[in-house]
């Protein structure tokens, strides 16, 4: 058996067709795992969610919620205030099925650790002072509060939002949630106590003062564990520091990527652009 890392979907379902079939995708024996970002801004986000779903109650897929799986579960509330012409989610929302769809995503981990190799799958990243026993606890909280019968006010009113941007164990309430969804879902800087920097979004270059990618700090907690994440298109594939990314830019017109975990193997296709990179506004 295989287990499969596959980088962000973004919606882009003929792609990871492509890719299951160019990996000789096993479904009786390989397992695949999703790293989030099932969907939004491609054009086949509900073939996406139904396939994702299907595996995954058959027990032969898991997944991550990322922070455009977060943006679904938001629209589907009622927060219009997220929406944006360039989200793609109209099919999943009008679909006949939307109520199964959001109950089953809205279950879905924020970490899922391998059951023989010391290896985990996140969107975004882990904290660097957070051990991966840690980590694990703070996922379970979130899944705690999503599986609420309220959960729906709690994605309107109190999960968005950029504060607090640092950890402290005395965090309660709705803070301490949000930062842990912050950190699994949207981070790619930060500093070394776990500080969050939520505008820089390119790869990173040796001037980026105090704020690094979230994995190369020396004090790092969570290097027991290769880490396997996505949500950086800009950062590449990087296999180092014990972490993996698998987030190339499909939906830019980049690749797809499966990343084998028993072979330590790469494997990638190249893809068509299904969405356009947005422009700088010029000052």
């Amino acid at each position: 058996m295989t287990t499969y890392v596959i980088g962000d979907l973004q919606g882009c379902f003929d792609e990871l067709q492509s890719l299951l079939k160019s990996i000789n995708y096993q479904s009786e024996n390989d397992h695949l795992w999703f790293v989030g970002d099932i969907v939004n801004r491609g054009p086949k986000s509900l073939e996406c969610l139904r396939f994702v779903k299907e595996l995954s109650e058959q027990g032969k897929a898991d997944t991550v919620l990322g922070n455009h799986d977060f943006h679904l579960l938001a629209a589907y509330a009622g927060l219009e205030k997220f929406t944006s012409k360039s989200d793609t989610l109209s099919d999943i929302l009008n679909a006949p099925d939307v109520d199964n769809l959001l109950d089953w995503l809205r279950l879905q981990p924020l970490l899922v650790s391998h059951p023989v190799y010391q290896a985990v799958m996140v969107h975004a990243g882990i904290p660097p002072q957070w051990t991966i026993k840690e980590a694990k606890g703070y996922a379970k909280e979130v899944q705690l509060q999503l599986a609420q019968p309220d959960w729906q006010n709690f994605v309107v009113n109190h999960l968005f939002g950029s504060e607090p941007n640092t950890w402290d164990n005395s965090l309660s309430g709705y803070e301490r949630i949000r930062y842990i969804v912050n950190a699994f879902a949207r981070m790619r800087f930060c500093d070394a106590n776990g500080k969050l920097e939520f505008k820089l979004k390119s790869a990173p270059t040796e001037s980026q003062s105090e704020y690094q990618p979230w994995f190369v700090f020396p004090n790092r907690r969570n290097k027991d564990y290769e880490i396997f994440f996505g949500h950086w298109s800009t950062l590449g594939a990087i296999d180092a520091y014990h972490i993996h990314s698998t987030d190339t830019g499909c939906l830019w017109g980049g690749q797809l990527t499966a990343y084998a975990i028993e072979s330590k193997q790469r494997y990638t296709i190249d893809c068509e652009q299904q969405c356009k990179p947005k422009l700088k506004k010029k000052k």
